[in-house]
């Protein structure tokens, strides 16, 4: 029987094995005509593997390791979020102090905020697979340079190149202190 979550996805779907990114619209919106690659097509990952700056940029292993790390870290985000589910179940008993109830409701609120982070988060984790799929991923969205190994290490879901992410922060700050 599928659990499903608080995002409505079901915890099976988010498994290495099974989770093929979803898309929306027809394939040239998606920069492709082709078929989505189905699971056998996905190389065999070494257990020991790591990205090295010395391989091809982007080949087909390290496209799989990062595939498999944003999976990880969807299927962990989801799991989280089903336990947060089942607390809010289990928790409706009303405390009889009024400081007690403005405590729980303090904590319930911040672990709704924290859930809905997440939501974004297991959002970009969506688009970041949809890019492995495309072949766009690892490569900055301003630029087209490669973002680098070491930052995709760090943020599997960024965009954007360290250098053109920086300018976007400057740019943000110039705009914000107008």
């Amino acid at each position: 029987m599928a659990t499903e979550n608080d995002f409505g996805t079901s915890l099976e779907a988010a498994t290495a094995d099974s989770y093929t990114p979803p898309r929306f619209g027809p394939p040239e919106a998606h920069g492709t005509t082709s078929k989505r690659r189905s699971p056998m097509s996905y190389p065999l990952l070494p257990p020991d593997y790591r990205p090295s700056e010395d391989e091809e940029f982007m080949n087909p292993l390290m496209r799989e390791h990062f595939r498999q790390k944003l999976l990880r870290w969807r299927a962990e985000l989801l799991r989280e979020s089903s336990g947060t589910l089942q607390s809010l179940q289990e928790d409706t008993v009303q405390e009889p102090d009024i400081t007690d109830r403005a405590s729980a409701e303090t904590d319930r609120s911040i672990e709704l905020r924290t859930r809905d982070r997440e939501r974004k988060l297991i959002a970009k984790i969506d688009e970041a697979l949809r890019r492995i799929e495309d072949d766009s991923y690892g490569y900055c969205m301003e630029t087209g340079e490669p973002i680098g190994i070491k930052r995709l290490e760090a943020r599997p879901i960024a965009t954007l190149s360290l250098e053109a992410q920086e300018r976007h922060e400057r740019l943000e700050r110039t705009q914000r202190d107008d």
